[in-house]
């Protein structure tokens, strides 16, 4: 970002120049694009022993190695509810590491009473939204998706844009809600050929597609200038204290 001249903060007395950076294309150009694979962590929210929307992140988790991403998928079995144990659980570990590891996620849960279940809020609960001075979210792309027991819903999917929102993550904009998802599964667990199979391979190529546009580019677009403004406070004081 360039530095703005004083001419052009003329009108703008309540701005901070010194916080102030003023966007330009050739800045985005500048950050270059990673070679390694994207990097995607699935997490789904059942532990049922035949559970669709783990069948769902499963199917998703094929599609985006077929696109050439590099994957994990957190099993959420003996995950404590949040601040039941301490962080240094190995579960929490586990899910704190591949939170921090991936460069993009899958949210994929059932409908349960018209919202996502408690199982993958915990997930979500337990990744924290700082580690110091780390967003361990931050800049990472999302998909969400949901199965549903009876008739399409988007309450779940709703639900979790939200929470990528307030994860400061980039929630891609298509989605996926698979109705009687015990109509969608075969025995083995594999998804049937389906207008809802389909849209699922949409919502993983355009994860793929964003996700290799936005990961190296992450730390420009989430600059903030009342982020760069506090910091250049907290500086001013920390240097006053030392001249005192």
């Amino acid at each position: 970002m360039s530095e703005p001249t004083l001419s052009d903060l003329a009108d703008f007395p309540s701005l901070d120049p010194g916080s102030v950076r003023l966007p330009q294309a050739s800045d985005v150009e500048s950050h270059t694009a990673l070679t390694h694979k994207p990097r995607i962590l699935l997490l789904y929210g059942s532990v049922r022993e035949r559970s669709y929307s783990r069948f769902l992140a499963q199917e998703a988790q094929r599609l985006l190695d077929l696109f050439g991403c590099e994957t994990q998928v957190f099993d959420p079995r003996g995950l404590p509810l949040p601040d039941g144990a301490p962080d240094t659980d190995p579960k929490v570990r586990e899910l704190r590491d591949l939170a921090a590891w991936s460069e993009g996620q899958v949210w994929c849960s059932p409908e349960r009473h018209g919202a996502m279940s408690g199982i993958l809020k915990s997930q979500i609960d337990w990744v924290p939204l700082s580690v110091g001075a780390v967003r361990p979210t931050q800049g990472k792309t999302l998909a969400v998706m949901q199965v549903c027991g009876g008739s399409q819903s988007f309450n779940a999917v709703n639900q979790m844009r939200v929470l990528g929102r307030w994860m400061r993550m980039f929630t891609i904009p298509n989605q996926s809600s698979v109705a009687k998802a015990f109509n969608e599964f075969d025995e083995a667990g594999r998804m049937k050929p389906s207008s809802y199979y389909d849209r699922v391979v949409d919502v993983m190529e355009e994860l793929t597609k964003f996700t290799l546009l936005l990961r190296g580019r992450a730390p420009y677009l989430v600059d903030r200038y009342s982020e760069r403004k506090e910091s250049a406070e907290e500086l001013m004081r920390r240097v006053n204290l030392r001249t005192i």
